[in-house]
């Protein structure tokens, strides 16, 4: 024979769906605390029941017993059961509705009773008590059952006490009190569970909607996944409540923003410091794609609101990016200044030739020497005064760049810069800005010109680029140093607006700064100040500046 399949136990599985589960423990609480409540109610109900007969008991007692006819009747009369106690008794039981009133000598002989033939025999409990001079109130049993009772001394005219009065009330009327409440007190715990389902019904409606009907496995799942996406994701993510106050960060945000944990519940000022950061993730500045430096990087923010009055920022590097663009621009103008080279170096070379057939050999051997020459003084000149050669290599290119576009690209008579920059990639970031502004400035203007100024004095070096521009009116002497705005048409490989903010942060970083102002010929002088951009000088003589009193720009002496 097969064994026999194992017997499937019965189990009981809560609903999925978190709005019947939330509906489910709301009304179980509700129905407990009903529950909870009328037993806290009927427990002591009872004993509350029981004192109350005790004491009607008793109160009837202490009237029968305030009479002076009875106890006149009892020292003065038999006991017998037509006997004037006997009337009295039975006329105040029936008035007031007790189960029986006894009225007994001190001997505790009955001279009143409900049935007759007890009037004459000893009472079925102990009357010391009373006979002592003392009220009682309890519950006991007698030969008409379970009661209720109240016993008081019964005194004469002279306050002698001369028996007692025993009251008591059916111990049944009290029961039967008792579960008449219950009916009414099971009503209203009924009413309050109907209440309080109709409320829970409410509210898990409410959480229904707000949960979008999922199931707690489901919100479970969605956490982890959010979590995993948040913290894997390649963006910043910044979330706001409806205050403005940081509520979460994700991984790439804290190191695009620079900030930790210690920034969740606070506000974007206070975390980010006042700026445009700050204004652009707190909705001050409107627009898709804005723009923001943030230290040395390049943030593209935007900025989505929810549902619940707050907001989602989102933040994009596009640092390299920037640089990448520049440096397309640079190669561009060098693929340009050489192709303007590759024509001068083609006529250069008719010219040869030509000199050549003409049989002029000494007249080529000038020439070529001529050319030969401009282009190494060139070089020389631009590496005597700026001895970094990161620095130096930039200018040479910029010269050439500059030629290409008619633009006579100068160094200062008091340029001199020695090799012993701290972060020489910072100041050709600097210089390749302002330079790029300059040109753009200056190119298509009469006599158009550029000038570079660099000087050392001590560990600060100090950078004044000048060109004949239009110049920048006062009032946006400002505004240029703010990220993403830009009077420049912008190109399709990368943002405007970006330059000048990143040569003002590279100088603020260093304590230095960067202003604006209006050149003594006209145009824009921009002049940066880095008080810690060089290394300790050694102890060699100072770099001597040339003193050439018939300065050419760089541009001239590669024409000469």
């Amino acid at each position: 024979m097969s064994p026999a399949p194992p017997a499937r136990r019965l189990r009981l599985h809560l609903p999925r769906r978190m709005f019947a589960q939330v509906l489910l423990m709301q009304v179980a609480i509700a129905a407990g605390v009903a529950v909870l409540a009328t037993g806290l109610f009927l427990a002591p109900l009872s004993d509350q029941l029981d004192d109350q007969a005790m004491r009607r008991a008793l109160s009837i007692a202490q009237t029968t017993a305030a009479q002076p006819q009875i106890a006149e009747d009892l020292t003065d009369t038999p006991a017998t059961a037509g006997g004037p106690v006997q009337r009295e008794a039975e006329r105040i039981r029936t008035a007031t509705k007790a189960e029986y009133i006894v009225v007994m000598d001190r001997r505790g002989v009955r001279w009143s009773h409900p049935t007759p033939s007890e009037i004459g025999r000893p009472v079925s409990t102990d009357p010391g008590q009373a006979l002592a001079g003392h009220d009682v109130m309890q519950i006991d049993s007698g030969t008409l059952g379970r009661t209720a009772r109240g016993k008081v001394p019964l005194r004469d005219g002279d306050g002698r006490i001369v028996g007692a009065v025993s009251v008591g009330i059916a111990y049944d009327s009290v029961r039967a009190r008792l579960l008449h409440a219950i009916p009414g007190l099971f009503a209203y715990a009924g009413g309050a569970l109907a209440v309080g389902a109709l409320a829970a019904w409410l509210i898990s409606r409410r959480v229904q909607r707000q949960t979008r009907d999922l199931a707690f496995s489901d919100i479970s799942a969605l956490l982890a996944e959010r979590e995993a996406m948040l913290h894997g994701i390649r963006e910043g993510v910044v979330a706001l409540d409806r205050a403005g106050r940081i509520r979460l960060l994700n991984d790439e945000a804290r190191r695009l923003l620079g900030i930790g944990d210690e920034a969740v519940g606070r506000s974007l000022d206070e975390a980010l410091g006042k700026g445009r950061t700050a204004d652009v993730l707190a909705g001050r500045v409107t627009g898709t794609d804005l723009l923001t430096v943030r230290g040395q990087r390049v943030l593209v923010a935007n900025r989505m609101p929810t549902d619940d009055d707050g907001a989602v920022a989102t933040l994009r590097d596009r640092t390299e990016l920037e640089q990448l663009g520049r440096e397309l621009d640079s190669t561009r103008g060098l693929i340009d200044a050489l192709r303007a080279q590759d024509h001068e170096h083609a006529n250069r070379m008719h010219t040869v030739l030509g000199l050549l057939e003409l049989e002029m050999y000494d007249d080529a051997v000038e020439f070529v020497g001529e050319v030969v020459g401009d282009h190494r003084a060139t070089a020389e000149q631009v590496a005597e005064r700026i001895q970094d050669p990161l620095l130096a290599a930039l200018l040479v290119g910029k010269a050439t760049v500059a030629a290409e576009r008619g633009v006579a690209l100068s160094l200062a008579d008091r340029t001199g810069l020695p090799d012993r920059l701290i972060d020489p990639r910072g100041l050709v970031t600097v210089v390749g800005n302002l330079v790029d502004n300059a040109l753009d400035a200056a190119a298509g203007t009469p006599h158009a010109r550029v000038e570079v100024e660099l000087q050392a004095e001590g560990r600060t070096a100090t950078l004044r680029v000048r060109d004949t521009g239009p110049g920048i009116p006062e009032e946006q002497r400002e505004l240029i140093f703010t990220e993403g705005w830009s009077t420049k048409q912008r190109p399709a490989h990368r943002e405007r607006g970006i330059g000048l903010p990143l040569v003002r942060r590279l100088a603020e970083r260093q304590g230095g700064s960067a202003t604006v102002g209006e050149a003594a010929g006209g145009g824009a002088e921009f002049t940066v100040v880095l008080p810690e951009a060089l290394a300790e000088a050694d102890l060699e003589p100072a770099l001597s500046v040339p003193s050439d009193p018939h300065p050419h720009t760089v541009a001239e002496e590669e024409s000469r």
